[in-house]
């Protein structure tokens, strides 16, 4: 064998001849990875991580090749630890950038590294090669390849572009690899090698590594691995997707005990907890830490000092002169919006007015054919495109080094989004990022301040892990009955080994096997449901060939949104909308998607047909359901702090005028004080509460609230929320007092409270289709039939919750839905956090004599849904201009 002194001569002869030099926590990663450790390493993105990951199973399998594929280079040693000549500046963040590709022309590089004259360092002597480094294949038999590493990604996009820099970094090491993707883009012949095994290493997904076990030829196949790396761990951590990859490695581990575990992630606020879930089999696993941050420059877009900055906003369009110019002062940007919505709408404007060649600006968004998307990231690469607009699809994993500045159109909502969308930009060695914050209303430029301020002190939120969704498992027990059977003892032991699932009891495992054989009791007559049989040696099994189809189509977590494919009536498709807007359409309206002007023809087969509008005009924009994203509670805690002027930012200057004109009419919020107004005006009386703690939350405060507040005196309630507070119209009350508002917020009864303020039947009804669909209660239509619409989803997802709720009221999926309408949609914890803090707080009540700069964004959301012959925006305007008038604005 090579041996592991060669084998990191190797790897260092590549690193030095690029002029990198491998950072300590790549290095520390691959001795941990060679002493037989697993662990999670957490760095910034364009720091390195890629080979940080991947160093160890390099230099296992170089140390593995027969003695005479050696390297000729001269080196010392222990070439992993080789210094880099000083003054070169490269670093490991320049490792990173070839990592992902580098600039389009990374890959061409590397591939002829290994003929460059290289220097190589012993003892601190530095000396000249005087021939290329190349590897002399033995004289043998053709290497079958077999699966030994296994790396997982987020999303499909990423995964092409880390087979790229995998493949660029097995090459230039002279590794003969074959290596694959395994997604749903992947090719035919990726798919064939990697269901039959022929490949050394695989990019997959969480969902296709799922199809890939529920079949029975895959598992000697998988036990056969060396190391499972997991990427943008901190992505899959807090969802449902999540909790599928944690019991696929589950199944791994039982197939390799031996198995090697990475995971790969952007800083969290619960580091070790992560850690934690990914390795539960490992108690105090290595967490490693990367390079520090990089660092970043926040600049705002600021209104000019005579300009009315309107105190509530929606889209932020008076701003395009501006980004404009600040587009076209750099040569090449992204534009974040929070929203596909948003994001179309702007492109639309900036195409309106953009003065360079119409495809120097693109779009970008989950909602886009991958061909397109495909098509923007690789104009950024080559530099042909001067701005791509996006959304979080361009959030994470891939990098784009020729981008020089990020623009973020409104609040990012939370500081980790900010620095992973910052992140994006001058990702060079040695360069700090850029991102320019462009505020769509007044009170965003406080929100600004707050997250530089955050960011500074280092504050970060947490992912949350999901527990026992009984759903996820129900699915995994098919695809493992799929492949090749269980045995029900020896699966409970397993699962229970997962994080997601260490207090799975013995009643809810029973309920979920009842589940899989018969779906219920409920259900046990009808033979759809009938999926999993027990056969006489024990053993769980799929035997019906049409379930097996039915159960594969249907693998994953990801919910469906009843999408429609857009497609031009002749010609390819542009990506999908919402079946509840298309259906509003007639023939011949005309909308905006896929940054075109469009015009429908026909709607058919769930597919809408269109065709280019002609001339220009108005037309609608899609919107699309979960668009809105609430204030994390870290960064509403700062936004709190720099209304008591804690914070001395530039933005705050700029506003001064509204912050004293707040303080003057009611009083600033700030931590240690709930702000609350009671105001009379414009015919309504309203109360106004600021705990600041994110839409969700103040919705279900909110509802609670009102339920208490009517005990006390019956009256008639309407509320509507944002992310700093909410407000309660009431019909007949004359007013509220600190006593009654400690009542109002008294964490006691809590939960049982809830139940009766809000609809729960009707909540977990909506919860319910998505667990359905997951559990497989929902079947995908099959191949050559049309797809079911929404509305027969709704539909049959409703019949089976009537049913269940009247014939099977224990079902462990009603119970589930129940679950995840408190944890996931009234965010039960964060909401008893909330009160618990209000109880612990001064309670600052204020009775101003007309709407502040806080109350009235409340108010402009409370009016949306009234019945008027007005537009809500002329109404708003109105008010806003009276209120601008009284006040001196």
């Amino acid at each position: 064998m090579a041996g592991r002194r060669e084998a990191q001569a190797r790897l260092s002869a590549w690193f030095t001849a690029q002029g990198w030099k491998p950072a300590a926590f790549q290095r520390e990663v691959w001795r941990r990875y060679l002493a037989g450790e697993s662990g999670l390493l957490h760095t910034p993105t364009g720091s390195g991580k890629t080979l940080a990951a991947f160093g160890g199973p390099l230099l296992e399998a170089l140390a593995a090749l027969p003695s005479s594929a050696s390297v000729e280079a001269g080196a010392d040693g222990d070439g992993a630890d080789a210094a880099h000549p000083a003054g070169t500046g490269a670093g490991h963040a320049g490792a990173a950038a070839a990592s992902r590709g580098g600039d389009g022309r990374g890959q061409g590089r590397l591939r002829s590294a290994l003929g460059a004259r290289v220097p190589s360092v012993a003892g601190g002597a530095r000396k000249r090669v005087s021939g290329p480094v190349r590897t002399r294949a033995p004289a043998a038999a053709k290497r079958t390849p077999h699966l030994q590493v296994l790396w997982i990604t987020p999303l499909r996009a990423l995964a092409a572009d880390t087979l790229r820099a995998l493949r660029v970094a097995t090459e230039a090491v002279g590794l003969d690899w074959q290596l694959g993707l395994r997604t749903g883009d992947a090719s035919a012949r990726d798919r064939r090698l990697a269901r039959a095994g022929r490949l050394d290493l695989l990019v997959i997904t969480p969902e296709s590594l799922s199809l890939l076990l529920s079949y029975p030829d895959t598992a000697p196949q998988l036990a056969r691995l060396r190391c499972v790396i997991v990427d943008e761990w901190h992505e899959l951590l807090g969802n449902k997707r999540g909790v599928l990859l944690q019991l696929a490695l589950a199944r791994l581990r039982v197939l390799n005990p031996a198995l090697r575990t990475w995971g790969l992630s952007a800083t969290l606020g619960n580091l070790p907890e992560a850690r934690d879930v990914l390795l539960p089999h490992a108690p105090e696993a290595a967490l490693v830490s990367g390079a520090r941050p990089r660092g970043f420059e926040l600049e705002t877009l600021m209104p000019a000092a005579d300009e009315r900055f309107a105190w509530a906003g929606h889209l932020g369009l008076a701003q395009l002169p501006r980004v404009l110019d600040t587009l076209m002062a750099e040569r090449t940007s992204l534009l974040f919006a929070n929203t596909r919505s948003q994001a179309e709408l702007w492109h639309r404007a900036l195409a309106s007015v953009w003065p360079e060649a119409p495809e120097t600006l693109a779009l970008h968004h989950g909602s886009l054919d991958p061909a397109l998307r495909a098509a923007a990231e690789q104009g950024l690469r080559e530099g042909r495109i001067r701005c791509v607009v996006a959304t979080s699809s361009l959030d994470l994993g891939v990098d784009f080094p020729a981008v020089d500045q990020v623009l973020q159109i409104g609040s990012p909502k939370g500081i980790a989004r900010l620095l992973q969308r910052a992140g994006r930009a001058r990702h060079r060695p040695g360069e700090s990022g850029r991102v320019v914050c462009v505020p769509t209303h007044a009170l965003e430029l406080v929100e600004y301040a707050a997250a530089r301020e955050a960011v500074a002190r280092g504050a970060i939120e947490a992912r949350p892990p999901p527990r026992l969704s009984l759903d996820v498992l129900a699915q995994h027990c098919v695809t493992l009955a799929l492949g090749g059977g269980f045995d029900a003892d020896a699966l409970y032991d397993e699962v229970r080994t997962t994080h997601a699932f260490a207090a799975l009891s013995p009643p809810m495992w029973q309920a979920v096997l009842e589940f899989i054989v018969q779906g219920g009791r409920a259900l046990s007559n009808y033979p759809d449901f009938q999926r999993v049989v027990r056969g006489e040696d024990g053993l769980y099994r799929v035997e019906d060939r049409r379930i097996a189809l039915r159960h594969r189509l249907s693998i994953g977590t990801i919910a469906s949104d009843g999408a429609v494919v857009v497609r031009f009536l002749r010609g390819g498709a542009l990506g999908s909308v919402e079946e509840s807007f298309v259906g509003r359409l007639r023939r011949g309206d005309r909308f905006h998607f896929a940054g075109r002007l469009l015009e429908l023809v026909r709607l058919e087969d769930m597919t809408a047909y269109v065709r280019n509008a002609s001339g220009v005009g108005d037309g609608t924009v899609p919107r699309w359901l979960g668009g809105k994203m609430p204030l994390s509670s870290e960064l509403g805690r700062e936004v709190e702090r720099a209304f008591t002027g804690a914070v001395a930012a530039p933005e705050l200057d700029a506003i001064a005028g509204l912050l004293q004109l707040q303080a003057r009419l009611s009083a600033l919020p700030g931590p240690d004080r709930l702000l609350v107004e009671w105001i009379r005006a414009r015919g309504g009386r309203y109360l106004f509460v600021y705990p600041f703690a994110g839409r969700q939350v103040h919705e279900g405060l909110a509802a609670l609230l009102a339920l208490r507040w009517g005990r006390m005196a019956p009256d008639s309630f309407a509320f509507s929320v944002n992310d700093y507070g909410f407000v309660l119209s009431a019909a007949r009350a004359e007013g509220v007092d600190e006593a009654q508002l400690r009542t109002l917020l008294d964490p006691v009864a809590l939960e049982d409270d809830l139940r009766e303020s809000l609809n729960l039947g009707e909540l977990a009804r909506r919860q319910f289709r998505e667990i359905a669909r997951v559990a497989g209660l929902l079947p995908p239509s099959l191949p050559g039939r049309a797809p079911r619409s929404m509305r027969q989803l709704q539909a049959s997802s409703g019949l089976l919750f009537d049913v269940l709720q009247r014939f099977d009221p224990d079902h462990m999926l009603l119970d589930q839905a129940e679950r995840e309408v408190f944890s996931a949609q009234l965010e039960v914890r964060r909401l008893r956090e909330t009160l618990d803090d209000c109880a612990g707080r001064d309670i600052v009540l204020r009775t101003p004599r007309s709407f502040t700069p806080l109350s009235f964004p409340l108010w402009a959301e409370a009016v949306r849904g009234r019945l008027s012959t007005e537009d809500w925006r002329t109404r708003v305007q109105r008010a806003a201009t009276q209120l601008e008038r009284r006040h001196g604005g």
